[in-house]
Order: structure tokens, then sequence, then C-alpha cells
């Protein structure tokens, strides 16, 4: 669990780069993240020798996947800070719920990975990747809960 909350640290401070961000940097930030996400998965989930290609290759396909939802959550979250002074009930409306398609298709794909891992390779597999990828996206989820401000009522 250590590196799980090294993880999530390094998670904390790639948000703070949210408003600046840019398309290089996105893509800088996302490939450390997944290799030391890769790494802390490698650990915690357990396939015999026979599943180990199937799992990881489903694994690498989720990725694929998340990290491109991922570019659609930083684009939202600059979205916010760009327009936060000048935040209407319009705006604030539209913008939540763009965030919660983002955060259900992100519970979908996931969803739908697990099932995949547990034909592919078993039950027990899939629960295992369940449980760390929920462990991560919450907090990440959290993370950068903590670092938007909350909107003045107007």
């Amino acid at each position: 669990m250590k590196k799980v909350t090294i993880l999530l640290a390094l998670v904390f401070s790639f948000s703070l780069l949210k408003a600046q961000s840019n398309k290089e940097e996105i893509e800088l930030v996302q490939s450390v993240f997944g290799m030391e996400k890769k790494a802390i998965v490698a650990e915690f989930i357990k396939v015999d020798a026979a599943q180990k290609d199937a799992f990881w290759a489903l694994y690498d396909e989720y990725e694929t996947k998340r990290k491109e939802l991922g570019k659609n959550r930083i684009a939202l979250l600059e979205d916010y800070a760009n327009n936060y002074d000048k935040l209407t009930n319009e705006k604030a409306a539209e913008w939540t719920k763009q965030v919660i398609s983002q955060a259900a298709k992100t519970d979908d794909l996931l969803a739908s990975y697990v099932k995949k891992i547990s034909k592919a390779t078993n039950p027990i597999a899939a629960l295992q990747f369940y449980q760390v990828e929920s462990y991560i996206l919450s907090g990440i989820r959290v993370s950068l809960l903590e670092e938007l401000p909350l909107p003045d009522v107007k």
C-alpha cells in the first residue's frame, strides 16, 4: 500500500497542472502515472502464467481507453479553472452534468473490463483489478475535489 500512497501523492502534485496543462504535459503526466500504476497493479494482481498474457493485454487496452477519458477530465478541469471567476448558474449546471457523465463513463469502462478480465483469467483476478483500480480512481477523484475551489453563491 505504500506504493499506492506514493502514486496518489504523485497524482496530487500533477493535479496542480490543471490550469496550465497542454497536450505534451498531459501526455508526460499520463506516461509517468501509467508506468507507476502498472507497477502497483502488478504487485497486487496475481494471475498464473497461463493467464498472465491475457490479463496484461486487457489491462493495456483498459489503460488506453482510461487515458482518453483522463484527457477529457483534464479538459473539464481546465474549463472550470478558466471560467471559475465568471461562473454562471447555467455554466455550473452544464459543467456538473459533464463531470457526472465523465465519472459514469469511467465507472462503465472499469465495469466492462472487470467482466473481460474475469472471463479471460478468473473472478479473483477481476476482483483484485477492481479493488486496486477503484482505490486509485477514488484517490484521484478526492485529490481533484480537494484542489477545486467551491464557487461562490451569486
